[in-house]
């Protein structure tokens, strides 16, 4: 596999276009979810550059369990329906806070977070929640409805492995 690569100067847009390419570079052969999550995790990481912390919660009945992660430790356990992560799961929709003290019930697992956006993984075939992709910054706004598409495409990538 070749190292990843974005254009620094490139927009947001052109570097999400980018991406899924690359994830399925990296996923092809692999059958290991856990695998393809931590080097989505990375890849994804290295492709927004608001990010400082970028990681998968898993669903496990009815709360999200820490899965493959790039930055700071993290929160292990997130009921659905509590916090940016449990709140996108439950209502399976993407959560975009410009400011995470601004959102009730915000968990705060690293202080130094300011805003996030949370996509949740659906599963094509019966449109299970299966996973949230979580991406945090600690820039207020960070992140946008440009965000959101690029990362909505990843996740409907990533819907489409084993899980």
């Amino acid at each position: 596999m070749e190292s990843l690569s974005f254009d620094p100067a490139a927009g947001k847009a052109e570097r999400y276009r980018d991406l899924v390419p690359q994830l399925d570079a990296l996923f092809e052969g692999e059958p290991d979810l856990i695998a393809n999550l931590a080097n989505a995790a990375a890849a994804i990481k290295e492709c927004v550059a608001a990010a400082s912390w970028v990681g998968f919660y898993v669903r496990r009945g009815e709360e999200l369990v820490l899965g493959p992660f790039q930055g700071k430790v993290a929160c292990v356990r997130i009921a659905l329906g509590r916090g940016v992560c449990g709140t996108a799961a439950a209502e399976a929709r993407t959560v975009l806070v410009e400011d995470v003290e601004q959102f009730p019930g915000h968990i705060a697992c690293d202080a130094g977070s300011r805003s996030e956006i949370v996509v949740p993984v659906i599963t094509p075939g019966d449109g299970r929640v299966v996973a949230v992709l979580d991406v945090d910054s600690y820039d207020l706004a960070a992140f946008d409805a440009e965000d959101a598409v690029g990362l909505e495409a990843v996740a409907r990538r990533l819907a489409a492995l084993a899980w």
